[in-house]
């Protein structure tokens, strides 16, 4: 039998809201990351983990990956994804 398809939200402590969706994948977090450049603009890398702990581990890529690209630094946010089943 498919798995129902569902809509997830995430909301950082900022109060940006991002929804995913419709899914069935068993997503349950959010993580972002918003890198400092040193022209003093900002990128940001966002995605969605089966985990917490697969999410946490996003902070070890994203330490490695600021040496490489050499950013001024980076901010690192992991949040739990709320379902529902419309948008």
């Amino acid at each position: 039998m498919a798995r129902k398809k569902r809509y997830l939200t995430a909301t950082m402590a900022d109060g940006y809201v991002k929804t995913i969706g419709p899914t069935a994948a068993p997503f349950t977090h959010f993580w972002r990351i918003v890198a400092d450049l040193h022209n003093g603009k900002t990128e940001v890398f966002w995605g969605h983990s089966p985990s917490a702990k697969d999410a946490a581990g996003k902070k070890t890529a994203a330490a490695e990956a600021a040496r490489q690209r050499g950013w001024a630094g980076f901010q690192f946010e992991v949040v739990a994804l709320r379902e529902s089943q419309d948008g």
